[in-house]
């Protein structure tokens, strides 16, 4: 099971140039620049309303830019849309799916949607690969929200995607569902070498499991860089928590 890297060569595995969206008078992303490279698990950091969803909806082409272009896997998420569909998996913070069918059942149905041809033998591998086995024929509706979690991500990946997208994926979780959350986000990384963008405000969490962060304030990257480059640059602070808050209080400071 390894996640087929395909597309045009050399090309990062997000690319945002110039990104802007605007909800009626509202600009919520303002010329947006970033380049994730294929095999990284990027964090993107903000304050609720900084604009994380909205680029992530751009991203898998569940809405279009007002201005700017934006590509996955070297494909155009305007143009070339169902190329992007087919590379990309997608974990929203609101997993939805049918409460009077199995876990299985779900599956099946997502994956026949994707378009896999032998759609009993993905989805039993990758029951089997996250674990889930015992949860593979229990109705979804009785699932607790880990458990929804977890078959959310069987669904997003059943189709082995390039890059997956997780929004606020921490939402709702315990600290046993947070812990088995982050391992399964570095074994797909690691073993499937899936490219992870993951929306979120867990900082911790950031800090033990992604390579790379990104900030956005009010709809603009105020900052992007490696982990270790952070922790680095901010030498003094005594948590990421720390770090994040002072890159918001420098741009604030710099706006005025």
């Amino acid at each position: 099971m390894n996640a087929t890297t395909t597309g045009p060569a050399r090309t990062p595995a997000v690319e945002l140039r110039q990104l802007s969206h605007r909800y009626d008078s509202q600009l919520v992303l303002r010329s947006v620049d970033l380049s994730i490279e294929r095999g990284e698990i990027f964090g993107f950091l903000g304050h609720n309303g900084a604009g994380k969803t909205t680029a992530v909806n751009i991203l898998t082409t569940l809405i279009e830019p007002t201005a700017g272009w934006a590509s996955v896997c070297g494909f155009d998420v305007v143009t070339a849309r169902s190329e992007v569909t087919q590379r990309i998996g997608y974990l929203p913070s609101d997993v939805r799916m049918y409460p009077h069918l199995t876990a299985r059942e779900n599956l099946e149905f997502f994956a026949a949607l994707s378009g896999l041809v032998d759609v009993s033998t993905a989805v039993s591998e990758t029951l089997d690969y996250l674990d889930c086995g015992p949860l593979a024929d229990r109705r979804v509706g009785s699932f607790s929200t880990g458990m929804r979690q977890r078959i959310g991500i069987a669904q997003a990946i059943v189709h082995r995607p390039e890059v997956l997208f997780l929004d606020e994926p921490t939402s709702g979780l315990d600290p046993v569902g947070v812990r088995q959350l982050r391992e399964t986000i570095q074994r797909l990384n690691r073993e499937l070498g899936m490219t992870v963008f993951m929306n979120t405000h867990l900082l911790s969490e950031v800090a033990k499991v992604c390579t790379t962060i990104g900030v956005l304030n009010h709809g603009e990257l105020i900052y992007k860089d490696t982990i270790e480059a952070t922790t680095s640059r901010f030498p003094d602070e005594a948590s990421l928590e720390d770090i994040y808050v002072k890159m918001e209080a420098t741009s604030a400071g710099a706006a005025t």
